[in-house]
């Protein structure tokens, strides 16, 4: 069997995400509110099978970037609710076209959504929560804000089509594999920062600092679950480990063991990511190569730089719980176990 690497780190639970959660709670009631009756249609298979993945306990941490950027510049309108539900839905969209095009059976540990209505459904139901995104952005009348959610819907696309080139190919290179990451995760996560400034009418060196924030936190994110999906277990995963591996997904991860490793070992990742030839036993040892090869330890240690950018980022900021907040999200993105 091959060496579990724990990447649990202890913290105070209020280094977690308690704080930013506590700040923004009466907003984020508000936004699952808007929420819900967005979802609502005539056509009773779209309610049903996006509350099947709203509903599965995710933890809205885009959403709540927005509230918290917005609160920290003591914004009192109604925009940033439904901005906020906008961003949620985008996100949510792009999981159902994501398990797809990934042919993944689970999401958050339920079943995903294709398994249980089908491809189609999946993918004209994430249609739906788009078109509902941007009619939420139109309704807040701000054409800046409307243009950065636009922006990253299209890069969040562009980042799905780079993956498929990359998916099977370890001559990926990490450069390559970090464009799609910063396409496919760090764009959302960028948007969601700035428009919270956005929409509190705030300059442009406060939105590039919450853009530069949001873009290195979803950096440090990705990094930290492509870790995880070969060190963690699956109740808290929500999914089983190894799944990328079995997917055939180039992650930093494996771009460093195969790096890394001898003509035979390289032979291996090839028969199993690139032919996917997967035997019995090669998850097992495709984690001794990673272990043998720092790969683990090695990815954490690029997320915790993107925690740092992060952080800061947020330097330009006067103190205040909402910044505290927003710092602690780092802490928690970056030593998280789910």
């Amino acid at each position: 069997m091959g060496t579990v690497v724990s990447l649990k780190k202890k913290t105070d639970r209020e280094s977690g995400i308690d704080r930013i959660v506590g700040l923004v709670s009466e907003d984020m009631q508000r936004v699952n509110e808007l929420i819900l009756s967005k979802t609502g249609s005539e056509v009773t298979l779209i309610p049903e099978v996006a509350a099947h993945l709203i509903e599965s306990g995710g933890k809205r941490l885009r959403p709540m970037l927005t509230l918290a950027a917005a609160g920290m510049f003591g914004y009192r309108g109604e925009g940033h609710i439904r901005l906020a539900a906008s961003v949620e839905f985008m996100h949510t969209a792009t999981l159902l076209h994501d398990d797809v095009v990934d042919e993944s059976d689970m999401r958050r540990g339920k079943a995903s959504a294709r398994m249980v209505w089908g491809n189609e459904a999946s993918v004209l139901v994430g249609d739906f929560l788009l078109g509902q995104a941007f009619k939420m952005m139109v309704e807040v009348g701000s054409l800046p804000a409307l243009e950065v959610l636009a922006d990253a819907a299209a890069v969040i696309a562009e980042g799905e089509v780079m993956q498929l080139v990359t998916t099977q190919n370890t001559a990926t290179t990490e450069d390559e594999y970090l464009a799609v990451i910063r396409a496919k995760t760090a764009a959302l996560f960028a948007a969601a920062g700035e428009v919270g400034a956005i929409v509190a009418d705030r300059d442009a060196e406060e939105r590039a600092a919450l853009r530069s924030y949001g873009a290195n936190l979803g950096n440090a994110f990705q990094l930290v679950d492509d870790a995880l999906d070969y060190s963690g277990v699956q109740a808290t995963l929500g999914k089983k480990v190894g799944d990328d591996f079995r997917d055939g997904k180039i992650t930093l991860p494996v771009l460093l063991a195969y790096r890394r490793g001898n003509e035979e070992e390289r032979t291996f990742w090839r028969r199993s990511l690139n032919d996917r030839a997967v035997e019995e036993g090669d998850l097992e040892r495709a984690i001794e190569l990673m272990a043998s090869h720092r790969a683990l330890e090695d990815t954490i240690g690029r997320a915790r730089h993107y925690g740092a950018m992060a952080r800061d980022a947020l330097e330009i900021f006067p103190g205040s719980e909402y910044r505290q907040a927003l710092t602690e999200v780092i802490d928690f993105c970056v030593s998280r176990e789910f």
